[in-house]
């Protein structure tokens, strides 16, 4: 029997607490429940237009919004603390006092300044953003021809010259338009050189062309950079607008240097007058035909021995080849002047293949009646084996400018 009782109280306490589990997880349930659910509203929603629902809505928000912005604080920082501030209906704060260090500057403070600097939201401070004034494009001398600005880079490795012709300002052209180009030799070497490109019509080229040169870095500091400016007119024929020399001797040239340099133009004839005069001569090269075309012009500034009718003063053009005299023209004789004037046109066979051989000579001689014949000055053009300078370049520009006449100026040198 006791065991019996003892069965039938454990299933009872079994039971019981069952029971009790049972009751406590609904409970549970029941509360869980009720946080899932929605209130139900004590009066229906009436039907009304689109128009109406849509306004409530909006009330609705603005007034949510408006709680939600009341209630974040406006916290005011710790440097402006023991300050006077007034209450205003927005809750916000002004200072009420005015010290002389709360006042806004003339002109917006900086975003990294403490907030103990005010400033006007809203506006920027012109001068901030304004970059320092490069005086190279607006400072331009009283009689300035154009300004020319470059830079350059030497790589030691391979050696090599980088030029970057970036732009040309002020041009003064001998016509309305101008459309400009430039060549550039580095010196001495005047064989070859690099031509940019040929902007139409603009007095203020931008080029931004790169080129190279290769030169040993044993050299590189006895050369000299120059660029010649040109004109390209409506007939294709090519006007020096004006050069610039720059030697390489004082500039300290790496990889990790790059020089911007700008130079103003100089005009071909401010070098001092030759002293034994000057003679201006075309010169012209028709491939087709293989014929050399000398046109002399006048000479200027010859130093005559005696100045009388009785002097007469010519110019002999002669031909030669391997230095070895081919043939010979000479204009007529302009009586007592030392500025003499000729226009005078002559034509020599040569071919091609003899352009790299040939040479021109042209002399200036003074003729007395009845005494020996004088020679003034002399002038050689022809290729390198021959000549250099301004010489090289007329003759470098005839051949590279078929059938035109290529006129220039040149030194007398003495000859005895």
């Amino acid at each position: 029997t006791e065991q019996s009782v003892a069965v039938a109280g454990g299933v009872i306490g079994g039971i019981l607490l069952f029971v009790l589990i049972g009751i406590i997880a609904y409970l549970l349930w029941k509360k869980y429940c009720s946080l899932l659910s929605y209130e139900k509203l004590t009066s229906p929603v009436k039907t009304t237009n689109a128009n109406a629902i849509f306004q409530d809505q909006l009330t609705s928000e603005t007034q949510l919004k408006s709680t939600r912005s009341r209630s974040i604080p406006f916290i005011i920082p710790p440097t402006l603390h023991g300050r006077g501030w007034i209450n205003l209906m927005n809750e916000e704060h002004v200072q009420e006092d005015s010290d002389p260090y709360m006042i806004p500057q003339s002109g917006p403070r900086s975003s990294f300044h403490s907030l103990a600097g005010a400033y006007v939201v809203g506006t920027i401070n012109p001068e901030l953003y304004k970059f320092p004034e490069d005086k190279s494009e607006t400072d331009f001398p009283e009689g300035n021809i154009g300004r020319l600005w470059f830079s350059i880079e030497y790589e030691q490795e391979s050696e090599r010259l980088l030029i970057s012709l970036i732009k040309v300002r002020k041009l003064q052209p001998p016509a309305d338009s101008c459309s400009p180009f430039v060549k550039i030799y580095l010196l001495p070497d005047e064989r070859s050189y690099l031509q940019s490109k040929t902007k139409r019509k603009t007095l203020n080229p931008q080029f931004d062309e790169n080129f190279v040169f290769q030169v040993s870095s044993k050299m590189l500091l006895q050369r000299t950079l120059k660029f010649l400016v040109y004109h390209v007119d409506k007939q294709k024929k090519h006007h020096l607008l004006g050069q610039v020399t720059f030697p390489l001797k004082n500039e300290t040239l790496t990889d990790d240097n790059k020089l911007v340099i700008w130079r103003d133009l100089e005009k071909e004839d401010l070098e001092s007058p030759s002293e034994y005069g000057d003679i201006q001569f075309s010169l012209s090269y028709n491939d087709y035909l293989g014929r050399l075309t000398v046109m002399v012009l006048r000479a200027r500034g010859l130093k005559l021995q005696e100045e009388s009718h009785a002097v007469s003063v010519y110019v002999k053009v002669s031909l030669m080849n391997h230095n070895k005299f081919i043939k010979s023209k000479k204009t007529a004789a302009v009586l007592g002047c030392p500025n003499p004037v000729y226009n005078e046109t002559f034509s020599f066979k040569a071919d091609q293949t003899e352009l790299d051989t040939a040479s021109l000579s042209l002399s200036v001689l003074q003729s007395i009646k009845g005494e020996k014949t004088h020679i003034l000055g002399r002038v050689v053009v022809g290729p390198f084996m021959y000549t250099r300078g301004k010489e090289l370049e007329h003759w470098n520009e005839m051949i590279s400018k078929p059938k035109e006449l290529v006129k220039r100026w040149h030194a007398l040198c003495h000859s005895t």
